[in-house]
Formats: C-alpha cells, structure tokens, sequence
C-alpha cells in the first residue's frame, strides 16, 4: 500500500518500485499459499477415500462374521398360515394343521331404551375372575357405552338401533365386545355392582331374554405333526404364533383340514446379492482411486504437449491401498479362482461380478461358496480396516501428516504476511527519506544559484 510519496521530489513512481520489491520477495509465499490449496485438495479426497473404506470395513465384516451369511426364506404351503422370518432363523420345515382361528368375546344386550337401574351401573368379570364395575354418569345407553369405552375393562361398547317396542318407543342394544381376542379375554357382563355380582343378586346380561352371546373368548391353536405319535397342539391368544420355531413366526388365517407345510429354507438370491453388494463397494473405491490418479493431456504454452496429474498421482500410500485390496478381493482361496463364484478381473483393473455364476456355484455347493465369500468378505473387511482405522489405518496417517504440513504452511504464510509488512513499512521510510533529502538538496540548490546569480549582477555593474 502506499503513503502518498510518489513523485514529490524524485518524480518516482515509488509506491510501484516498492510493491514490485515487495512482489518479488513475497514470491516464496506465493508459493506456499498455492501448495496449501493443492494440499488441502488432496486431504480432502483422502478423507473421502479414506470414509469409503472404513464403510467397505463395516460391510466386508458384517458378511464375514459367524452367520453372516445366514439369509433364510420362509414360505407357507397355503394362505392358511403366513410365515415370518426373525433373528436366529435356522433351516426347518414344518407340518401344521390350523384347528382354531383366535376371536374376540362378544355379546348383546335385549333391547332397552336405557339402563334399567339406577345407579347405572355395570361390572364384568373375565375368564380369571377379574371383576372392573363401571358407572355412568346417567341412564343414556349413549353415557353407559362411553364409560365402558373408557373404562379399564378392556371392552368395547358400541349402542345399536334395534326398532321399537309395542308402544312405539325406540329401542337399542349394548354390542360388547373384548378387545383383545383369546380365551382369557372372554367376560361375563352384569348390571350391578361388583358386591352385588359377589352376592349373586347381580344380573346377568347374557341371561336376560332377547341378549345374545355372538362369539366366545378363544384361542387359536394349531397342530404339529397331526396324526402321529409326536402330534401336539400349541394355542396363542391372538392369531400369531411368536417363535414357534428359532427365528420364524407364523400367523394363521383360516382353518385348514390338511397339514400346511411352513418351510424355511436358506435364500439364494439375498446371498448373491450380498456378493454383489460387496464387488460393488469394492468397485467404487477402485474406481475413485483409478479416476483421481489419471494423468491427462492438454495443450501447454508455446502449443507444446502437457500433462496434468490427478490429485492422487504418485500418491504411493493410495496407490499401495489399491493394490492391497484388489489382491484382497482377487487372490485365490484354497487354491481356487473368486471366478468361480463369479466374481471377476476386468483389463481396467476392477471387478465384474457374474450374479448367474454365482447362483449356479451355490446352487450347486451352498456350503463351498459361502465359504469362499466370506473368505474374500474377510480379507476385504482386514485390509480396509488396516487403511482405515482411526487410529493407525495407513490412509488415516497419510491424512494426519499431511494436515500437519498444511497447518506448517498456514504458519510460515502468517509469518511471512508480517515480515513484508515490515519490509513495506522499512522500504517507504528509506523512500521517503530520500525525497526529504533530494528536497534538501534542491533548496540549497536553489540557494547557490541564487548567490551566484547576486554574484553575476554585481560583478556585471563594476
């Protein structure tokens, strides 16, 4: 920046000689300050490289772990039952007969036009003698169904139209329904307080003439091995039967004469999938390192030929990743090719998978192929790890010594930002210095001519 000093004297254009000064000593900063940015790229990349294999880590690992490769499918002779898979699921099939479907106790009340005491009041036992007494605020059919409703009887309570009387008033019923289905749901409903059903002067709804029980409480059951010495029933409350086997529920939805075979069976193609999955994930880090180390042709000065690296040209730590993890991908296994099981070399040095392969060689060893997966899916999961750990992963290290080298620039480029403004400042005070002094100068100049001059005219009169 400059102080006003050009020209005042000297007619020097001073504040350009000093930046020009100023330029060519700060040229080892510029310098600096464009590695940052180049190095800052670089970091940047590797970083993301650097997450992609840490990904690959967690993927590879989880398929090479103890049942990684465990994918079952379960599937139901007829729409009788459907099957379910869980955790823990293992090969089995089954033979279950559906003898009872699960339902909900229900009941109605003999038409009424409202509740026939007062206090309106109602108590329902359930299946284990569990009493919950009920009070409306009125005789309203509409306030009784509302206080059942909120009520922790576990009812619904529904009022429906059910014509008129003989004298012409309008009647209604009371449908009561459990909310939950199975057996130990079911209830008895009476008008009255829960001393007084004790007392056994209590009403019982279902008793009144004109009520109706709709559907009894029950369970639903199905039956193992129908018809041979190991046959054995199973009841549950709803119509899902939770675990009957490791890893698999069932849920049953309507009767069935014959035995339904419910059959789970290991999933080929959820397996090939994951061996895609894995050459994939493999690919695309592949794939970025080959892209990000292509070195370019362009047109330099002069029309000369140049080239442009990537940001990971000779790059020696993304090159070594590269290579380790192709070989950990790609080298065989117990002496045989992963081509066996479809996964493939291409010339551009990444893979190609063969899902039609892959099925046909598990198809035809499941046991032999999932081995040789999780082979590869371990020695992946090794060498991904081994780039990527946080605390001493290859990558992560190049990462961290390059953040250091970075953060030495950033400091140096400040360090240099006060040493010019220092030179500045000392360069505009030599400067300035020197116009005073030429000013000096051309006053006693000025001076001595005007001495001389005096001298001339005298010496001119004599």
């Amino acid at each position: 920046m400059g102080m006003g000093i050009d020209g005042l004297t000297s007619g020097l254009k001073t504040t350009d000689i000093i930046n020009a000064l100023i330029a060519a000593e700060a040229r080892p900063q510029t310098l600096m300050k464009g590695k940052v940015v180049t190095d800052t790229a670089l970091v940047t990349a590797m970083q993301a490289l650097n997450t992609k294999f840490a990904a690959l880590t967690t993927q590879a690992a989880a398929l090479a772990k103890a049942g990684g490769l465990d994918m079952y499918q379960a599937t139901s002779s007829s729409d009788a039952i459907t099957a379910k898979l869980g955790s823990g699921a293992q090969a089995t099939s089954l033979d279950l007969t559906v003898n009872k479907l699960a339902q909900a106790h229900s009941m109605v009340s003999a038409p009424m036009k409202e509740w026939p005491t007062t206090p309106a009041v109602m108590t329902f036992v359930k299946a284990d003698g569990t009493k919950t007494e009920v009070t409306a605020e009125t005789g309203s059919l509409d306030e009784m169904a509302y206080a059942i409703n909120h009520s922790a009887a576990g009812i619904s309570a529904v009022k429906v139209a059910s014509g008129v009387d003989a004298n012409g008033d309008p009647q209604f019923r009371l449908q009561l329904t459990a909310k939950d289905t199975g057996a130990a749901n079911a209830f008895t409903a009476h008008q009255g307080t829960i001393a007084e059903v004790g007392a056994g002067t209590a009403v019982n709804l279902a008793g009144v003439a004109g009520s109706a029980t709709l559907r009894t409480g029950q369970d639903a059951q199905v039956t193992l091995w129908a018809g041979t010495a190991a046959e054995q029933s199973i009841t549950s409350a709803s119509n899902t039967f939770a675990a009957i086997a490791p890893g698999i529920d069932i849920t049953v939805n309507k009767l069935s004469a014959d035995p339904v075979a419910v059959t789970v069976a290991r999933d080929a193609g959820k397996v090939t999938a994951a061996a895609k999955e894995l050459a994939s994930a493999v690919n695309v880090i592949l794939g970025s390192i080959f892209t990000q180390s292509t070195v370019t042709a362009g047109a330099g000065t002069g029309g000369t030929a140049s080239a442009k690296g990537g940001l990971f040209t000779g790059e020696r730590t993304v090159s070594d990743a590269k290579t380790k993890l192709f070989t950990a991908a790609t080298a065989p296994v117990d002496g045989l090719s992963p081509a066996t099981i479809g996964i493939n070399t291409t010339k551009n040095g990444d893979l190609a998978f063969d899902a039609d392969v892959f099925a046909a060689a598990y198809a035809k060893d499941p046991v032999a192929t999932e081995k040789m997966l999780q082979t590869i899916a371990s020695r992946v999961a090794d060498t991904a790890k081994a780039i990527s750990d946080p605390i001493d992963g290859a990558l992560t290290q190049r990462v961290k010594g390059q953040e250091s080298i970075i953060n030495d620039l950033n400091a140096q480029i400040v360090d240099w930002d006060l040493r010019l403004a220092n030179r500045r400042s000392s360069l505009q005070a030599v400067y300035t210095s020197l116009e005073v002094q030429m000013s000096k100068m051309q006053s006693q100049q000025s001076w001595l001519t005007a001495q001389i001059g005096s001298m001339d005219a005298a010496n001119s009169k004599k």
